[in-house]
């Protein structure tokens, strides 16, 4: 199935159920939200599959035309936002940017912090911002959906919690970074709103591109049309989604409607090019070729998978960076 979110719904959301080639949509019942989907998936998922399954056959009779301008973020607010960073080359260079050493045990415990969540840019949206001297940044990310996770869950029985995947922009005020990271006391300035895909799959959506574990599917970056990167998820990672979980339930539950990602994907292969600009502007340091430049004001970055048929998975995420106030 492929969810999504109406901004007409109010704060929270109008569910409703997308066809694949995001073209037609329906409203789910009683005005529900994706919230309360999330909360109650054990008994409405059948529900919502028997509305897709009739939107692909073409014979729902209260079919509309889906447009990506009317909606909001797939999870237009959560109570939950836990992103790891599994790609140790990317945090590697990342650090390396701004002079930092690699934390202790990386290699054995997933690097996670807690972000905002209250509230997620729509996938036609804007990134307001201070001022553009901060070096904004964005991160191409892939994030899972949970359902109620016990504490104590362990990696083995992680992938069963996993109800959704959908795709998000994880900005970063680099300039912040450099002054809240030594502090060891996490992200606080450094990261403003994310932005998140319309489009929430459930994993079978992807088939053989889903192991249960990562997804093999690419993060395709481009900013004002020049082409970033298109990494692939399931290369090159260190930790996977199950993992993740674990990690974050070890002293904790975590509520229905978590969404954690999985940090900026990235290949080691330069062929893959980049899903951020400080991972492109290390090499490019090393290498002698003209720097990619942060975001300036009036910069549109897009972010999107595609599957093999050329097919948005989960429709584009595009954000203009914009001054605040």
């Amino acid at each position: 199935m492929k969810l999504a979110s109406l901004k007409s719904g109010g704060r929270d959301g109008q569910l409703i159920v997308v066809n694949r080639t995001l073209t037609q949509a329906v409203k789910a019942t009683n005005g529900m939200t994706m919230q309360q989907a999330i909360e109650n998936w054990a008994t409405i998922k059948g529900e919502l599959q028997t509305i897709a399954d009739q939107l692909h056959a073409g014979t729902h009779p209260d079919a509309f035309e889906f447009k990506l301008e009317d909606c909001a973020a797939a999870f237009p607010r959560g109570y939950q936002f836990l992103d790891g960073s599994v790609y140790l080359h990317h945090m590697k260079k990342a650090r390396a940017a701004r002079g930092a050493d690699m934390p202790p045990r990386y290699e054995t415990e997933p690097l996670m912090y807690q972000g905002m969540s209250h509230k997620y840019e729509p996938p036609l949206g804007q990134l307001k911002v201070p001022n553009d001297e901060l070096n904004v940044d964005f991160e191409g990310e892939i994030g899972i959906v949970t359902d109620d996770v016990p504490m104590g869950t362990g990696r083995e029985n992680a992938s069963q919690h996993i109800k959704l995947i959908l795709l998000f922009n994880d900005f970063t005020l680099r300039v912040k970074t450099k002054l809240e990271l030594p502090k060891q006391f996490g992200f606080l300035q450094a990261k403003p709103i994310n932005a998140l895909s319309a489009i929430a799959i459930t994993p079978d959506e992807l088939g053989d591109k889903w192991d249960g574990n990562m997804p093999a599917i690419n993060v395709t970056s481009s900013i004002n049309g020049n082409w970033l990167g298109s990494p692939n998820a399931a290369k090159d990672f260190w930790f996977d989604y199950p993992q993740l979980i674990a990690h974050a339930a070890e002293t904790r539950d975590l509520s229905a409607g978590t969404i954690i990602g999985a940090g900026t994907v990235s290949n080691e292969s330069h062929e893959s090019g980049y899903g951020s600009i400080s991972e492109a502007t290390t090499d490019q340091k090393l290498s002698g070729h003209p720097l990619t430049p942060f975001l300036k004001i009036g910069d549109v970055v897009r972010v999107e998978s595609l599957d093999e048929n050329g097919q948005s998975i989960f429709g584009p995420i595009r954000t203009t960076i914009v001054k605040a106030g």
